[in-house]
């Protein structure tokens, strides 16, 4: 890990985050880890311990999944499920205009407007689990239940 990257985003999505009442630390790369399997090896954890926060084009509207690295979201289930008429990965510049991030880098809270997100009950199996803090080089470090408080997710399967 690198020295403490400071970022607009970042600090947008700690502030957010402390006001949540979250009181760790922001962990900075000297690259991006923009891959759940990158961010692992960097951390040194479990690639299922990564929260990837994936932004799908539900009918024309953005929906949040943070989805366990460990696998994919199955579209057609989470569809169902949720009783959307299509639901498909959503552009980079879909991700931009509703998260005012970077594919990569997005985190689960710090939007210009909440989005409706969903949380994979499949992360729950992890003591710690590491999230997006707004760039491709940060994250934080939560826990399941405190990630589904911050974020006021909906648990979901996702797969």
């Amino acid at each position: 890990m690198a020295a403490q990257l400071s970022h607009p985003t970042i600090d947008h999505v700690t502030a957010l985050l402390r006001l949540a009442g979250w009181n760790g630390t922001v962990h900075t790369f000297a690259v991006g880890v923009k891959t759940a399997q990158t961010a692992a090896e960097a951390l040194g954890c479990d690639v299922g311990a990564i929260a990837n926060s994936l932004v799908f084009d539900a009918d024309r509207s953005p929906l949040l999944i943070l989805t366990s690295g460990a696998h994919r979201v199955d579209p057609q289930l989470v569809a169902r499920t949720l009783a959307v008429g299509s639901l498909t990965r959503a552009t980079a510049d879909f991700v931009r205009a509703h998260t005012g991030q970077v594919i990569g880098g997005v985190a689960p809270l710090g939007h210009p407007a909440p989005l409706p997100t969903y949380l994979d009950r499949a992360l729950r199996i992890h003591p710690a689990i590491w999230a997006a803090a707004g760039h491709s080089n940060a994250v934080f470090k939560t826990t399941y239940d405190e990630l589904r408080r911050i974020t006021g997710a909906t648990e979901i399967d996702v797969r």
